[in-house]
């Protein structure tokens, strides 16, 4: 779990005590900034194009090496400092991986010859210095209970690799290989985290006692399924059998989540969010299941998955870490966070549900979906700004 004190005594600027700061804020504004971007490039409002992308690579690309990748960086560069208690990189050493994030966000605005190159090796790099600056503090505490999460981060290193060497005509595939094996780790990531979390937030953060039930057969063969499912949809294409590996997926994770529910928790903003996100992505695995039935679009179970489950789910993590990591309370949270979760899910309703039955106005449900996206993450940009940038209220490091 992620403890939510530290004892050492503040030092450094504080945008650079701890990951989350640096990361967190970077990934609210690149939620905003991208998104908008990615809006007047869908709707034909600018002529601007990244460097040597198409609009739709560079979408789907950076929202998962981009903004997700940026939240998973921040999330357990703390939380390992908490299961470990060894120190986790402050100071210079994170100021690096930052400037390695933004040089490869960056990158695609300069329209240079070396930009494409420029982000490929800042971006590689980046993934690189994550996965050892996470794997050191696990060696040094002998962890091994981490290994699967350090293996989730070297199969996104390798994703992303795999992207690039498509990008260049060096793997024929490679572009849609590592988009989509990316999307389905950064899930598998969130399941694991969110099986580790979540019923412990739901006990803890309810008014009055509840039983939370998980069984251990749901948690080792929804791992095993969603193995099944990466390989077979990504690298297979085997229609019907990701179908049946989809719904058995379905099938257990709604026995977790009845297992974890309680009329409580729609009443705690920090807590609806989890248990709403990770229904989308078992909605996605819904989806997938019945799509080759109902001719339903590829594009649908995707945005269940990355819009609906991973926005909501890194938003709602977000905003706790926050508000836990600076010493406030997270039991009481600032009123305006339910007005930006609810942003968030109204813009995942738009993505996933109308166009299934509306597609004569698809375009402008993308646009809704967009713009209710981008007021949400500014809404969580003005609540969490001057808590990420001032010292701990409590006077604590970190």
């Amino acid at each position: 779990m992620i403890k939510l004190e530290t004892r050492r005594a503040p030092t450094g600027l504080p945008l650079l005590r701890l990951a989350f700061r640096p990361f967190f804020l970077a990934a609210m504004l690149f939620a905003v900034l991208s998104v908008a971007g990615w809006l007047s490039l869908y709707h034909g409002y600018t002529s601007w194009r990244p460097t040597g992308f198409d609009a739709a690579s560079w979408h789907g690309h950076e929202m998962v090496f981009g903004y997700a990748m940026a939240v998973i960086a921040g999330f357990l560069l703390t939380a390992i400092k908490n299961w470990t208690g060894r120190q986790t990189v402050r100071g210079a050493p994170l100021a690096w991986l930052a400037a390695c994030w933004l040089l490869a966000r960056l990158m695609p605005l300069i329209d240079t010859p070396l930009s494409t190159v420029v982000m490929a090796v800042a971006d590689m790099l980046f993934m690189v210095s994550v996965a050892v600056a996470a794997a050191i503090p696990v060696w040094q505490a002998r962890q091994v209970k981490q290994v699967g999460i350090l293996a989730k981060l070297v199969l996104l290193l390798a994703s992303n690799l795999m992207f690039y060497l498509g990008f260049f005509g060096l793997l024929e595939e490679g572009v849609r290989w590592g988009i989509y094996s990316g999307v389905y780790l950064v899930i598998a990531l969130i399941l694991v985290m969110g099986r580790r979390v979540i019923p412990f937030f739901i006990e803890k953060g309810v008014d009055t006692p509840v039983a939370i039930t998980n069984h251990r057969w749901v948690d080792i063969s929804s791992l095993f399924l969603l193995l099944a499912l990466w390989l077979l949809d990504v690298f297979a294409q085997a229609g019907l059998a990701v179908a049946i590996v989809a719904a058995l997926l379905t099938g257990v994770h709604i026995i977790r989540l009845v297992g974890w529910h309680t009329a409580q928790l729609w009443r705690k903003p920090l807590l609806w969010v989890l248990y709403v996100a990770y229904s989308f992505i078992v909605l996605g695995f819904a989806i997938k299941a019945v799509s080759p039935v109902l001719a339903i679009p590829p594009g649908i179970a995707l945005h269940a998955f990355t819009y609906g489950g991973i926005g909501m789910m890194t938003a709602g993590m977000m905003a706790r870490v926050i508000l836990g990591h600076t010493g406030r309370n997270v039991f009481e949270p600032p009123a305006s966070i339910a007005c930006a979760f609810a942003l968030l899910l109204l813009g995942a309703v738009a993505r996933v549900a109308p166009p299934m039955f509306a597609m004569q106005w698809y375009a402008s449900w993308i646009l809704l979906a967009q713009i209710l996206w981008i007021a949400a993450f500014a809404l969580l940009l003005f609540i969490y700004v001057p808590m990420l940038t001032t010292t701990r209220v409590d006077g604590r490091d970190g």
